[in-house]
């Protein structure tokens, strides 16, 4: 049975990033916003527990991804929880678009036990699972730079 990522954060701050989804793409339906936040909670995850990889979402995940950082709180204690935090660097060329990088991703996400939705994980055209208003996507030379957390010094005394 595969691992819910919707566990990851408080049912409360998953509605609040859900309905940030809905905001920005008024014709989104609840439920797929929902699909879209809880795939963006998989893919930090992913890059969490794979620093340096070079892990990219695709161009309606991001969507999630960055109703995720929206909530800087509900974002910064879900990457101290995961054990690094992930960096947002955008970028926008389709042209560039290599369907390995997100191959790998998908890979990595079903490697911690989730199930990545294939729907919202496809390559960036005009033929989107769902429309959003990013228009953002992660080119092949991105690498998701993940911050490792400081280990705490040992206490003098």
């Amino acid at each position: 049975m595969p691992v819910i990522a919707r566990g990851l954060i408080r049912d409360e701050r998953f509605a609040s990033c859900r309905d940030t989804v809905v905001d920005a793409n008024p014709a989104m339906s609840v439920e797929l916003a929902a699909r879209v936040v809880e795939e963006a909670l998989k893919f930090v995850a992913a890059c969490s527990r794979n620093p340096g990889v070079g892990l990219a979402p695709s161009r309606v995940v991001d969507e999630g991804w960055h109703a995720l950082i929206l909530h800087t709180a509900v974002y910064a204690e879900l990457c101290d929880e995961l054990g690094s935090f992930v960096h947002h660097f955008p970028g926008y060329d389709p042209t560039t678009y290599d369907p390995d990088v997100l191959n790998r991703t998908r890979h990595l996400i079903g490697e911690l036990g989730y199930t990545a939705d294939p729907e919202l994980w496809g390559p960036p055209t005009d033929e989107l699972a769902a429309s959003v208003a990013a228009k953002c996507q992660h080119a092949p030379d991105c690498t998701i730079v993940i911050t490792p957390k400081p280990k705490p010094k040992p206490s003098a005394g």
